[in-house]
């Protein structure tokens, strides 16, 4: 079985992947409590492309909600800023796509890496929601660590997420927090975006991406998935997600 850095077994189907191709590297990731299996078709659709692609396991994710429990903001955006820097040391261009707090992760990189080539985010979430933060400190405080899944978001019967079984309230919290020094900061984004959105999104408010549509500095370009819900990489536009995000990734890269 495979294991994480620090020796924690991985849920068989939750690993990371990659794939060795051009000199052109992707870099993908996976959202809150899900892991690298709710984006491995779009990943695998840019090796297919040609494309050099890494899909990191972020800490904490892939083995148990308790190992979860510890983690934070800070952890997740040092993975990804750590498989940035090694995809980008073996590639001469890199773009980056993400879902949820991956969409995040990926406007965080590009706010401070301006040499991203482009990025990808899916339903992405990047505007802090006190109500939430509220909810979860007053239930932290009452005892309560962790409520309810809010993964598997999928209108496709066929595409279920592998994702957690249930919400950690601290690193929920630390999210918020990570989205809240996020926001100011959205306006460094100057390589282009590719946006995709979910009408009926249970999980994130589309209203989040149209929020970052209006911060980036750079050109927009917008597509709705009107079939999905919130993990839309596995829902019936899947294909559609792929189809453009590879088109996207082959044009901002081709100068």
């Amino acid at each position: 079985m495979a294991t994480t850095s620090d020796g924690k077994e991985i849920i068989p189907g939750l690993e990371p992947w990659s794939a060795d191709g051009s000199d052109i590297g992707v870099l993908v990731v996976h959202g809150f409590t899900g892991a690298p299996q709710s984006m491995r078709g779009l990943a695998e659709a840019f090796a297919a492309a040609g494309f050099t692609v890494d899909l990191p396991l972020l800490p904490g994710h892939g083995t148990s909600v308790d190992d979860m429990i510890t983690t934070t903001w800070a952890d997740w955006s040092g993975a990804a800023e750590a498989a940035y820097e090694a995809l980008a040391a073996r590639t001469s261009k890199v773009v980056v796509a993400g879902l949820s707090m991956g969409g995040a992760l990926t406007a965080w990189l590009a706010a401070r890496h301006p040499e991203v080539a482009g990025i990808v985010c899916i339903n992405p979430v990047v505007v802090r929601d006190q109500n939430v933060v509220d909810f979860a400190t007053g239930a932290l405080a009452e005892g309560t660590d962790r409520i309810p899944a809010i993964g598997n978001d999928v209108a496709d019967p066929a595409g279920a997420e592998k994702a957690y079984d249930a919400t950690p309230l601290a690193p929920l919290v630390s999210l918020q927090e990570g989205v809240g020094e996020l926001e100011p900061v959205l306006g460094d984004v100057t390589c282009p975006l590719l946006l995709m959105t979910s009408p009926q999104d249970h999980v994130v408010p589309p209203s989040n991406s149209d929020a970052l549509a209006v911060a980036v500095a750079g050109p927009v370009e917008r597509l709705s998935l009107e079939r999905s819900y919130h993990v839309a990489t596995l829902d019936y536009d899947r294909d559609l997600i792929a189809e453009h995000a590879v088109a996207f990734a082959r044009k901002v890269t081709s100068a």
